[in-house]
Order: structure tokens, then C-alpha cells, then sequence
């Protein structure tokens, strides 16, 4: 497995995922932490959310995550569960954490585990745009805000360290707006 591909500071609560190979396909199933832990490939959604005006959700991750907390993120991300579908997982995360459940879900892309990734094969999806405002889970999502790819370009550019690398990577292949 890559070295540095381990993010956790402390130990998450004890979700199981599959750990999977440089190719993708499943060799076991761990706690969340231990993944983490140990740098090992596995797998992850994302969800991008739009508004009715084509601007993308962005959340602020709560001060109480183990990874990269405070930080701007993409609307909903997560990881994907033992024995759960990537798109399954992809709805959970969006009601979850933002209080959104899309009418449907659209593969944008799978991008390849990575250092980038935190050897995430991470599944991103589109909820396309939606007229509901999103309700923020306290647990998971400290505050919100709808930004244009303009604003969205700024913060990149200028301001890379108050945002997730995982946001500022798919940025950066030109992914968050399409």
C-alpha cells in the first residue's frame, strides 16, 4: 500500500469498510479507523448539490471531525460501508449530513485511490439542482453556503487551507462544475 495515505488523528467511531486493492476489488472488511490508520485503499463517495442558480453546496465540516475539521468541503461525503452500494451510500451521506435526498444520483466520475485521495477510491456523484434548502446535521456539518464557480475559483486560488484537499483535487480536475 502507498505510504502516506493516513489521515485519522484519533480513532472514529467504529464504522466497518472494505478494504480493496490498488484495482479496486475487495480483500477485507476493518473499522474505519484502522483503515485509516494503516493507510489502506477503500472506498468513498462524494455528492456535489447544486441550487436552482447552478452554485455548488459547499459544507463546513464540524469542529468535532477526526479529519480536517472546520474545513470547507464538497456538500456530502462519506464513506462507503461494508456490504453498501457506492450509490447507496452517496443518498445516506447527502440526508445525513446536509438533509438533502436527491431525486436521483449521476456518476460524475470514479477517481482512483491516491495519496490525493487518502487511498480513497472515491465515487462522485451529481444530485443535480435542487430548489430544497439544505438542513444541516450539527454532528457532522458546522455551516453551509452556495458558491459560484467564480467565488468557488477564489477560494482555490487564494485560499486553499481553510478547504479539504479532497475538495481542492477535484477542483483542480475541472470535476466540481461540468
Amino acid at each position: 500500500m502507498p505510504s502516506g495515505c493516513s489521515s485519522a488523528k484519533t480513532p472514529a467511531k467504529e464504522d466497518l469498510i472494505e478494504v480493496v486493492d490498488s484495482r479496486n476489488i475487495s480483500l477485507a472488511v476493518l473499522p474505519r479507523n484502522q483503515v485509516h490508520l494503516q493507510g489502506l485503499y477503500h472506498r468513498s463517495v462524494a455528492v456535489l448539490a447544486y441550487d436552482l442558480n447552478n452554485r455548488i453546496f459547499l459544507q463546513k465540516r464540524a469542529a468535532g471531525k477526526s479529519v480536517y475539521p472546520g474545513r470547507w468541503d464538497i456538500s456530502a461525503t462519506g464513506h462507503v460501508l461494508a456490504g453498501e452500494a457506492a450509490m447507496d451510500a452517496a443518498f445516506r451521506e447527502a440526508e445525513e449530513e446536509i438533509g438533502i435526498v436527491p431525486r436521483r444520483l449521476k456518476l460524475v466520475h470514479v477517481i482512483p485511490g491516491s495519496r490525493e485521495t487518502n487511498c480513497e477510491f472515491v465515487y462522485l456523484y451529481s444530485a443535480g439542482k435542487t430548489a430544497s434548502s439544505p438542513r444541516l446535521n450539527p454532528d457532522e456539518v458546522e455551516d453551509g453556503a452556495f458558491l459560484n464557480q467564480n467565488d468557488l475559483h477564489v477560494l482555490v486560488k487564494e485560499f486553499p487551507e481553510i478547504l479539504t484537499p479532497g475538495l481542492v483535487y477535484l477542483w483542480r480536475l475541472g470535476l466540481v462544475f461540468n
